[in-house]
Parts: C-alpha cells; structure tokens; sequence
C-alpha cells in the first residue's frame, strides 16, 4: 500500500501525481509564470488540486486558494488583489466568476472541457490535456513557498498573507526545525499513513497536504466529511494520522454506539486540530471513544503553528489551547502595551520563530498595525497561567468560527447595512452544539420603514457566501452603545455565554 494517494473512490500512485505535476510546472513555465509568482486555485478537493500544489512547489510560485462558496465579488477581489498569473477552475464554477476574471488571465478548466472564448484571442485551456502536452519539469526552485491565504481583519477586507521564503544559507536548518513542529502538532512524518476530510480552499488542510505529500506513504483526501466514511477509511488504510475540526468531532460522537463499534480505529495515534475553538466536553467525548490521540494547536496564517496541548494536558486544563510550540514566544499585553502577569487578560501577541517573517499583500499598513516588539497579535485575548499554559479567551475582531471556517462580522455588517431601511446593525457569534459557533444578527431599523428580516435575507443571499448569512436576523431598535456611540457587542453577546466553560 505504500506510495498511494487515494481520493474519493480513486487509488493512485504517488509517483504518478509526481509526474503529472512536473509536466504541470512545465506548462506554468510556458505561460511565463516565475518564481515568487501567483497561481489562483479554485477547485474541489481532487487529483488536480495536489498536483498544482506539488507544480507550484516545484516553480517556487505561491498557490492561492480561492474558497469555491465565495461570491462573484469576492473572488474578484482575490483574483486583482492577489496579481494571480493564471486561474486554475473547476469547470462547474466558470460560469458564475467569467466575467470577473481579468482579460489577460490564462485560465485553465478542470472538468469537463467548455468550447467558449474566454475573450477574443484566447481560448480556454483544458487542464488534462494541456498539462499532457509537456514534457516533465526537472529542475526544482530553491525556495517552495506554498498557499497564499486570504485572511481578513476588523474592516472585513480580505489580505493575502504572503510568507516571505528563507534565505538559501538558512534553509536546511529551517526545514529541519519545521519538521519537528509539524511532527508535534500535525503528526505527519516520514513514512505515515494521512487522512485529510477537510477542503484545501482553508489554510490548515492546505498546509497538511503540502506536507502530507511530501511524507506519507499513504495519504487519503476525502471529497467531503462524512462520519461513517471517515471510519470505514481510518480501517481500510490503517491511517495513523486524521486531520479534523470541532464539528466533525461532533457529527462522530452522533453516531450510535453500534456504528461505531464496527470499525477498527486502533492504527489512529494522532488527531491533529487548528482553527476552532473545541469546547471541553467534546474533546473529552473524542479522548474518552479514540483514547489519547486528540492534539489541539493554535495558529493562524500569519504566525503558523503556536502552541500544542495533548489529550492529557487538554483534561487536565481543560478549555487550554497549550504551549509554546519549537522557537514560539506568546506574550499577553494590556491596553497600555505592558506585559501582563500570569493569570492577567489582555491581548495575545506571537512569534514562531522557526517561520520566516509575512507581509500583507497591497496592505503594509496592516502588517504594521498587527506587530508589537516583534511579535503579532491578530485580534485574540487571553492569558497565560502560572505553568505557562494559553487560554484564548475573546477575540478582540470579533471573529467567528463556525465549524472551522473563520467569518468576520465586519464583511457581514458591510453588506447589511447597505439595505434600504437599516440604521444599524451587529453580528455575534453564539453557542452552537454543531458548529461551535453560529451567527446571529440584530439590525436596528429607521423608523416607520417596516423592514422584513425575511426580505433582507434573500438580499443577502446574492452578495455574501451562504455560510456567513446568519442564522438569526432579529430587530432590535435599540442596540446598546458606548459613550462614542459603538455598539456594544459585548452586551448582546454575553448572555448567549453565560454557563459555559469557553467564552469562544
């Protein structure tokens, strides 16, 4: 079984993707696409998707991710922010973004092949058979750099995070020091059996994959989440290593005792997590059926991998997102900028020394509003106890996590308050049982205007993913305020929280 990559149904050798994407990075050269250049990706989990991860890998491009639930304007934003040379897509999709896409942008289908100009000189270019007509790429970039993700911010826009590539005298050491961390807080090392059942278009699987590639023996991509294939794969594959959020922990715990009970789960000895808040008591539940085998980090796109807590320390401490993590600093500041005490709240700044330094694509400005003394801090509060353990306590943006996808209100709050009779508006994230988190939005209305949350919702339905519409949009005529007049979210929010052992 080794030397397999299995997606979906399909089995495949890894040397066979290995191929396909040195001829891939033969046709990215013939499009006159460089190193440190952009390739814009937006397709499901596929064959396709790891081959350009591997092309880009071998070009020294950055790869960006485009989120295929995205609205036409947002990919737009991404597609003229990012400089992106070329889209890579799934033919499904074409037909909503076309007319979005730059002119001169090479845009390669994937999926069946569409016979229509993409503009008067240039035809569209069919993935397979254009990649079939190169030969294999042999010489490899000095300096991989990997996905551009897109992360956005308190004013709701969208930046590339851009990872500045290591020097060459530094790059063996730095490689090696990354394979430890990713060794400690993603499991994956040389020789492994991987399963991934999350999409690429996030920027945690998409760092698994890269890495999956690289080491696994046997690495599984699931087209989708579900539970009961998630086990039967796990038992298949003798997979040691799963990539999963909160919420798929939490569709697993639904399943019924005898599901569970049919499959072999023994070959699991590690199941790694980032990106969501995990409440206490079903990280307990997972531990308790997979046995110690439950490792949360905490990370983000800009910072990459933080801190690590084991299923151990996790009962022990619970709610705890862990500790430093290899050449990690993280330290809490008040409001003032001084260094908090053990045990003090306030604002959480980082470092993972062992990454090289990023910058906000078109967005300097937003690079430096988010550094203190070195360190990063991306709108997340908490403290340190007295053994040096993180509790992420509030985020200071406001950001949600709704089964590990990250959605900023800002972006929502935007679009609201667009809507003919909306004076103002808020949205929160609440408790979910499922998601972690779910949206909920109160919109004040101008008076005698008679505005129907029902109307509002079918607008909204044409400007933002359906993902970040809220679930609950309730009037509300008089939000509470600060002395400057800002809603104060806080007040809304806490009620919702109250009773619980995570605030987040």
């Amino acid at each position: 079984m080794t030397g397999l990559i299995v997606i979906g149904t399909k089995e495949v050798a890894i040397d066979d993707v290995n191929v396909n994407a040195r001829k891939l990075a033969s046709g990215f050269d013939s499009l006159q696409i460089e190193e440190g250049n952009v390739i814009a990706v937006m397709l499901r989990n596929s064959q396709e998707y790891l081959e350009v991860i591997n092309a880009s890998r071998q070009i020294g491009t950055y790869y960006c991710p485009i989120n295929w639930h995205f609205t036409v304007e947002e990919v737009k934003h991404i597609l003229h922010d990012s400089g992106a040379h070329a889209l890579i897509i799934q033919s499904e999709f074409w037909g909503n973004v076309k007319k979005v896409v730059p002119p001169e942008m090479p845009v390669i289908i994937v999926g069946e092949p569409i016979n229509t100009r993409h503009d008067a000189k240039d035809t569209l270019l069919h993935y397979e058979s254009w990649r079939d007509s190169f030969k294999e790429r042999a010489v490899y970039s000095k300096s991989p750099r990997g996905h551009m993700a897109y992360t956005s911010g308190t004013t709701g826009k969208p930046k590339g995070v851009v990872r500045i590539p290591f020097k060459k005298e530094e790059m063996d050491a730095k490689q090696k020091e990354l394979q430890v961390i990713v060794k400690q807080t993603l499991g994956l090392e040389q020789g492994c059996r991987a399963l991934l059942p999350a999409p690429l278009y996030h920027s945690a699987p998409s760092l698994f994959a890269q890495i999956a590639l690289q080491v696994c023996d046997v690495f599984v991509l699931t087209e989708k989440f579900d539970p009961v294939e998630l086990l039967k794969l796990i038992e298949k594959y003798r997979i040691e290593v799963v990539y999963l959020v909160p919420i798929m922990y939490v569709r697993l715990l639904k399943l019924d005792e005898s599901v569970r009970k049919q499959y072999d789960i023994s070959s699991v000895r590690f199941i790694a997590s980032t990106g969501a808040p995990c409440a206490p008591e079903v990280k307990r539940a997972m531990i308790e059926w997979f046995g110690p085998v439950v490792y949360e980090t905490y990370a983000s796109s800009e910072a990459g991998l933080i801190t690590l807590v084991d299923s151990i320390q996790a009962l022990n401490k619970p709610g705890t997102a862990g500790l430093p993590v290899g050449q990690a600093v993280v330290k809490i500041y008040d409001e003032a900028g001084q260094e908090c005490t053990r045990g003090e709240v306030g604002h959480i700044h980082v470092r993972q020394y062992s990454y090289t330094d990023f910058y906000y694509r078109n967005n300097p400005e937003a690079r430096q509003q988010v550094e203190r003394d070195g360190l990063i801090n991306l709108g997340d509060i908490g403290y340190l106890d007295n053994d040096g353990y993180l509790f992420v306590c509030d985020r200071n943006s406001d950001l949600v996590i709704s089964g590990g996808v990250n959605i900023y209100p800002a972006e929502i709050e935007h679009q609201i308050l667009q809507y003919s009779g909306v004076a103002d508006c808020a949205v929160l994230g609440i408790p979910d049982d499922e998601f972690g988190e779910t949206l909920l939005a109160y919109i004040q209305p101008y008076e005698n205007t008679g505005l129907q949350v029902e109307d509002l919702r079918e607008w909204l339905k044409q400007r933002l993913a359906k993902y970040k519409i809220p679930k609950q949009l309730l009037i509300k005529h008089d939000l509470p305020r600060d002395d400057n007049g800002k809603i104060y979210k806080r007040f809304l929010r806490d009620k919702f929280w109250e009773g619980k052992a995570r605030k987040v």
